[in-house]
């Protein structure tokens, strides 16, 4: 009995200990903070009444201007959101040598697909990183281009038949699934060198996949949450976040893939060649090393990693650009007009009409629809980055720790008043030239900055802009009795998403 009350004890110590060695944290620092809650810390209705983007908000709203950032605690995670332009600069690019890492979820001992460019740190990212650059030159993407604009015109022909099928409903067309189809197509393409037919059937197994990554979860929100923002503990207790199916999917789609190219000799320039280039001749040599070790290439798992990443966040992203874009050109038809006077403007010169890479290339009102899209409508609503050792910040007496997260939030920042007036206004003059020179460089991240910006975010503009292209040169675009004004966005989802898709009013031209 006495043990047992003094085991009890240790136990209650030990976790008072705890709360306060964390909880104030950002006290003992004199830093300005909003106060946290036991265990769960800012994060209190994440994921039912609140969105990542309005805890930030909250904290964004209290401290901007106050303090170059604000102390809070996501779960237990000590996180700093920085407020301050200048001071992001300077974690993003100026010291980012203090802030390489993520911090992001990976576990590919027991979870393997988790194992991508995406959540590596260290010199595994670094190496990583390296190898797979090459694929994403501008030589690259004009080859890829070429697939792309073939699996346009396709994405054309199937709105073309949702359109007629649309007519005994006002012409409504859910166009985020159609979209999504369409990158689907695209990727599957470019980077497996697989023909998935998704824009002819919606039910096509890579579509559905595509659709069970970010529907089907092996987990509740809060534990969702709870793994993302404390990675390293999830990893620890050897948690996992994809369901077994979905792995077992993409591990066989990259295996059977390699193994049919290297028994035929069969060459694409795509994505999956480049991680044949670098794949190892021993997989079991390779295992045995820690970590990702490319002096002895990459195991079919690795492999996979490289390709559902490249697949997840190439084909949801640049969907969802495409669906926002499209929905504000609905909205605004003097502004879709334009840009469809442009396209044909420009296409009007090349042979036969025919869209390729540097007639995109010259498209400049488009271009500026689609960053004033990514500036409303940004996908992540913040970017995390980890402090790898003791970090001044400059022009302050405070010393960030190890492990503390720093948090850049994006949404935040791209509907600040103060740097984009009428925030909720949609107005690609924002991105004339001489309007993007006067504003600071860290206003406008939708792929992030620095060494660890995106990596594919010339492949995922060109892919939206080809969409797009495909689409206005075809039908005209309108608000209709099922358009939401404004959209209602999902608290689910970390990434901007709707809660009932997008419809609109589509007529053929």
């Amino acid at each position: 009995m006495l043990f047992t009350i003094a085991l009890l004890g240790l136990l209650l110590a030990l976790a008072y200990h705890f709360y306060m060695k964390t909880f104030t944290y950002w006290e003992r620092k004199g830093v300005p903070y909003e106060k946290p809650l036991p265990l769960i810390g800012n994060m209190k209705g994440i994921g039912s009444k609140y969105h990542f983007r309005d805890i930030n908000q909250r904290i964004y709203d209290q401290f901007k201007g106050k303090a170059p950032f604000a102390g809070m605690y996501t779960f237990i995670r000590r996180t700093a959101l920085i407020t301050d332009l200048d001071l992001i600069k300077q974690v993003m690019i100026k010291d980012f040598n203090y802030f390489q890492d993520r911090g992001g979820f990976s576990n590919p001992r027991d979870d393997p697909l988790t194992g991508h460019l995406f959540s590596l740190e260290g010199d595994e990212w670094r190496s990583m990183r390296h190898k797979l650059s090459p694929v994403f030159t501008s030589g690259k993407m004009k080859l890829m281009t070429e697939v792309i604009v073939e699996v346009g015109q396709r994405l054309g022909d199937a709105m073309d038949k949702a359109v007629k099928e649309a007519k005994v409903d006002d012409g409504n067309v859910e166009i985020k699934d159609l979209c999504a189809r369409f990158t689907t197509d695209v990727i599957g393409s470019c980077a497996f060198g697989l023909e998935c037919h998704s824009l002819q059937d919606p039910n096509a197994e890579f579509r559905q996949k595509g659709r069970d990554i970010f529907t089907k979860r092996r987990h509740s929100q809060i534990v969702e949450a709870f793994l993302t923002t404390n990675a390293k503990l999830a990893k620890l207790l050897r948690m996992k976040v994809l369901p077994n199916d979905i792995t077992d999917f993409f591990l066989s789609a990259v295996k059977n893939t390699v193994d049919y190219r290297l028994k035929n000799g069969i060459k694409r320039n795509d994505f999956i060649d480049q991680l044949i280039e670098i794949r190892a001749e021993d997989p079991e040599a390779a295992r045995k090393g820690k970590g990702i070790d490319l002096s002895k290439g990459l195991t079919l798992e690795q492999m996979a990693a490289q390709a559902f990443v490249f697949f997840v966040a190439g084909f949801e992203t640049s969907s969802s650009t495409m669906s926002y874009c499209l929905y504000e050109l609905a909205l605004q038809p003097e502004i879709q007009q334009r840009v469809r006077d442009e396209i044909e403007s420009v296409l009007a010169n090349e042979e036969g009409g025919k869209l390729n890479y540097d007639a995109l290339g010259r498209m400049s009102y488009l271009d500026q629809v689609v960053a004033e899209t990514l500036r409303k409508h940004p996908l992540l609503p913040h970017l995390i980055r980890e402090c790898n050792r003791e970090y001044k910040v400059p022009n302050t007496d405070i010393v960030l720790d190890k492990g503390v997260s720093a948090l850049i939030p994006v949404h935040n920042i791209h509907h600040d008043p103060e740097i984009y007036p009428e925030p909720e206004r949609f107005d690609p003059s924002r991105f004339d030239p001489e309007e993007v020179k006067s504003r600071h460089p860290m206003a406008y991240l939708p792929f992030g900055d620095g060494p660890r910006n995106c990596i594919g975010l010339r492949f995922g503009k060109v892919q939206a802009k080809v969409g797009l292209v495909s689409l206005l040169r075809r039908f005209k675009f309108s608000a209709s009795n099922r358009t939401e004004v404004p959209l209602i966005f999902t608290k689910k989802s970390f990434l901007l998403g709707t809660e009932n898709g997008i419809y609109l009013k589509v007529e053929s031209i």
